[in-house]
């Protein structure tokens, strides 16, 4: 069995390939060839004649365009193998789904139109074949009977790419001309290319040798606790890779635990090994704590944990991603939040070079550092698919934001070890007389914030609480002075306080906060740092015209005029919390009231 993709620009032929291939491999039964003649004269662009490409293009926006829009995968064989092949889409915004196609795949197909040359998302499509592992490639220089059949124009394109993919490491780079339409060079050798002495498109697919990666160690991810009855408990999923045979001893990962295998099941019966790719279920020798999301291996091969890494991202998502945000991350069965800590650079898909960059933006391909909530096992990708490729999730839309491969683990992940304290929070707490606390203010600028949290740490001061207050103005002139307010600035800067808050709270103290902080995410982020049993968020819901006419600090005449960009609620959006657990409007409510409101709602969780 071999995978493989095409992939490449918009319009460059790989339907048609595909289509073609299936017609000339005869896999096509007698009604999906009539299916087919009919559809070619009512949706073609062949006119009327057969339209091959709508043997793959089978939805309803496909066919209306002329594009493919998502991956479609067929089954065909020869006499000599099978095949699995997945038509990718060329458009730039459909990036995300030629990397779903790519990643299962052994070989790449990567069309060129001998019309156009080389083009920017032909090399981004390189680029990414080479990021998901993928070693040999055909670089199918198609539409050739538009130039003629032209030689020269076959080695221009072919030793164009070849000094582009340089860098990338292929093992193989296999330039063939092609007529995808016309059939020239697909199983047959063409007539029109006598100078071309090199195998047919089906004649290497045929033979080419994929070498599978083999693996001596056990990597087996628990996606499900079996428990049927009162004495049967299995831990179900799939081998990743290895094998596993009956007495094999197990380590989970996560705690150290060990166990021998008392049985192999499957639907079909017990086995007495299973190897990469089998579905089992696994009875141990003895009852130990293994849940959904462990990760099993053998007991003299562990693997490791690192919570902090090196990886490559390839943004998928039209929001922009930005260091400090938190992200959910799945790594094989893994889940976790994760925080893009450092951007290092990005990639220039037409010279590879690298760029500085603040920011991903939509198809962006950049190098990152990232921190994960807990330690996850992990691999290199190059060594590992399972271990070393992940997806990043985001937390309010659920929308898949990223795909990811890791590069390295990060040696402060290693060296970097929390100390035991011999004085707790709660020792401190119990000092002080009173539990720790995380208020957090938010709101737009003007909305009366600083004001009211300083109020109510006057209030809280008079009755002999321990607290400190983190101003917004007051931080920006020495902690987070270096940060600006673009959206990755204000990302930072919030991040930056919730971590200063936890150590507060720490201390035992109730910590105030008063920030704009404009984004739900951050703001969510904060809480789960801080913990949702130690924040209490108030919004002060002052609407934008009093904030506006108020203008304590003269900033929003600035942003009307266009002096000041990134104006939180004027030229960058504010996104109000949806379920605060205080809510205060500071255009109506006198400020001895609302503090009043305030103590009332927080006395209950402090002391």
């Amino acid at each position: 069995m071999l995978r493989f993709i095409t992939c490449g620009s918009v319009d460059d032929g790989k339907s048609t390939l595909i289509g073609r291939l299936l017609w000339e491999a005869h896999q096509l039964f007698d009604d999906q060839l009539a299916t087919l003649a009919a559809d070619s004269k009512k949706y073609g662009t062949q006119n009327g004649d057969i339209d091959f490409a709508l043997l793959v293009d089978g939805l309803a926006a496909e066919r209306e365009q002329g594009i493919t829009i998502d991956v479609a995968y067929r089954f065909f064989a020869s006499a000599r193998r099978k095949f699995i092949v997945a038509d990718t889409p060329g458009h730039e915004q459909y990036t995300r789904n030629m990397v779903t196609g790519a990643s299962t795949a052994d070989v790449a197909v990567l069309l060129v139109d001998a019309s156009q040359g080389l083009l920017t998302q032909t090399l981004r499509h390189a680029y990414l074949v080479s990021l998901v592992g993928i070693r040999h490639v055909v670089l199918a220089i198609n539409k050739m009977d538009l130039v003629g059949f032209d030689v020269k124009t076959f080695s221009q394109v072919s030793e164009a790419f070849a000094l582009f993919a340089q860098p990338l490491g292929f093992e193989s780079i296999t330039s063939i001309p092609l007529s995808a339409l016309k059939g020239d060079n697909i199983t047959q050798r063409s007539a029109n290319t006598v100078w071309y002495v090199g195998p047919t498109l089906m004649g290497y697919l045929e033979t080419i040798e994929v070498h599978a990666h083999s693996s001596d160690r056990l990597v087996f991810p628990v996606q499900w606790v079996s428990r049927p009855n009162a004495s049967f408990r299995g831990f179900s999923g799939s081998v990743a890779e290895g094998s596993i045979r009956v007495g094999d001893e197990i380590r989970v990962t996560s705690s150290g635990q060990t166990a021998a295998i008392a049985e192999i099941v499957t639907m079909a019966g017990s086995l007495t090994q299973a190897a990469k790719g089998h579905a089992v279920t696994l009875r141990l020798s003895k009852e130990i704590d293994i849940s959904r999301g462990d990760i099993l291996s053998l007991s003299q091969h562990p693997l490791e944990t690192t919570d902090q890494f090196e990886a490559v991202l390839v943004w998928m998502n039209e929001e922009a991603g930005l260091t400090g945000r938190s992200y959910d991350i799945k790594l094989a069965n893994q889940w976790a939040s994760a925080t893009i800590t450092t951007l290092k650079y990005r990639v220039d898909v037409n010279t590879l070079a690298h760029q500085a960059a603040t920011q991903l933006a939509l198809n962006d391909i950049g190098i990152c550092n990232l921190a994960t909530s807990k330690p996850l096992v992990f691999d290199r990708y190059t060594q590992s698919k399972p271990l070393g490729g992940f997806i990043l999730i985001d937390r309010f839309s659920h929308a898949t934001v990223a795909v990811g491969m890791i590069r390295h683990s990060l040696r402060r992940a290693q060296n970097v070890h929390k100390q035991a304290l011999s004085i707790t929070r709660q020792d401190r707490e119990k000092l002080n007389g009173h539990k720790g606390k995380v208020i957090w203010f938010t709101g737009l600028s003007g909305s009366g914030k600083s004001t009211l949290a300083n109020a109510l740490e006057a209030a809280l001061n008079h009755q002999g609480k321990r607290t400190y207050l983190l101003d917004g103005d007051n931080v920006r002139q020495g902690l987070n002075k270096d940060l600006g307010f673009t959206d990755a600035d204000r990302v930072e800067n919030i991040r930056r306080i919730a971590e200063v808050a936890k150590l507060m709270l720490d201390a035992g103290l109730i910590v105030l906060t008063a920030f704009i902080s404009p984004f739900r995410q951050e703001r969510e982020m904060a809480r789960e740092l801080i913990g949702s049993e130690n924040f209490v968020e108030v919004y002060v819901s002052t609407p934008l015209n009093v904030c506006e006419q108020r203008d304590v600090k003269g900033l929003y005449k600035k942003a009307r005029s266009g002096q000041l960009p990134n104006m939180s609620g004027i030229s960058s959006p504010y996104e109000p919390p949806l379920a605060p657990q205080v809510e205060l409007n500071g255009s109506d409510v006198p400020i001895k009231e609302s503090v009043s409101h305030l103590l009332s709602q927080i006395a209950a969780r402090i002391w």
